[in-house]
């Protein structure tokens, strides 16, 4: 089953039908452990409205509220491989090449709500930085029990030559205004997402596909409990915590974003995240 967040309240989409709950609370709804057991259980005592589908894409916001989006780093062979490369001229490359292989994983923080954008909405790419990028990401979403219920869309955007300039960057080249997408849903399982689910990514300028590329998430050197895992360690996330779990989808060296660019990031099972790129106005 799917969630939505909408300006109606919170919409539930399953087996093509889909529900207003009367809930209204975002944060205490989605942080249950049980979360897909309690709304199979809610959708028997409601109605399905067929009018809440055709609102969704006017009405459709974030699939967050109060939590936090955190994110993994070199998680795939070809993010470890690039990271080396944009960081190499700086002495940075070999720090990649070791947390790839390290037992401990690469989290950092990445957005508050107040900075993420969902489908439909603008992201943003920064105006000092000259090599600006989308990164194609499966989102976990995790409970304040640590317990993984639900997945979504998420465009972990980031500029390539911050980061490359020095490592030590990178919470400029990724946290900023605009630089975290998310949705269009929640997706809600019974069972862990299919290891061999796809994502895929198409980035549109002037009507023309100008990059795209699709990759497994079983292409993944760590699982999806382990990152969750290290996250909660020593941190707590009382409404429960979205985690970015890596790219496997790296656009050329010569590839920039532009304003205007549509970025749709697409995961089987879940949905296709829409977003166009644009910048801040001086």
């Amino acid at each position: 089953m799917k969630l939505y967040r909408t300006q109606q309240g919170i919409v539930i989409e399953s087996e093509s039908n889909f529900y207003l709950s009367p809930q209204n609370d975002w944060d205490t709804y989605v942080n249950r452990d049980d979360l897909f057991d309690a709304v199979s259980a809610e959708i028997q005592t409601l109605s399905p409205d067929d009018s809440l589908e055709k609102n969704l894409k006017t009405e459709v916001l974030a699939p967050i509220n109060h939590q936090e989006i955190w994110a993994s780093g070199v998680t795939y062979m070809k993010s470890r491989e690039a990271r080396m490369e944009e960081s190499k001229d700086a002495g940075g490359g070999d720090f990649y090449a070791r947390v790839y292989d390290a037992d401990r994983p690469e989290l950092f923080f990445k957005a508050t709500a107040a900075r993420t954008v969902g489908s439909g909405a603008q992201v943003l790419i920064r105006r000092d930085s000259k090599w600006n990028v989308p990164e194609p990401e499966l989102t976990l979403f995790a409970t304040s029990n640590g317990k993984i219920v639900g997945y979504t869309c998420g465009n972990d955007m980031s500029s390539r030559d911050i980061e490359g300039e020095n490592p030590l960057y990178l919470p400029q080249a990724k946290s900023y205004d605009g630089a975290a997408a998310i949705g269009p849903c929640l997706y809600v399982p019974s069972q862990p997402i299919d290891p061999d689910a796809q994502i895929n990514i198409e980035i549109v300028r002037n009507d023309a596909t100008v990059f795209e590329g699709n990759i497994s998430i079983n292409r993944m050197k760590r699982t999806h409990t382990e990152l969750i895992g290290y996250l909660f360690r020593e941190t707590s996330f009382p409404n429960g915590v979205f985690l970015m779990t890596g790219t496997g989808l790296v656009p050329p060296n010569e590839f920039t974003l532009n304003v205007g660019d549509e970025v749709r990031i697409t995961i089987e099972h879940i949905g296709t995240l829409v977003n166009t790129v644009s910048q801040k106005p001086l």
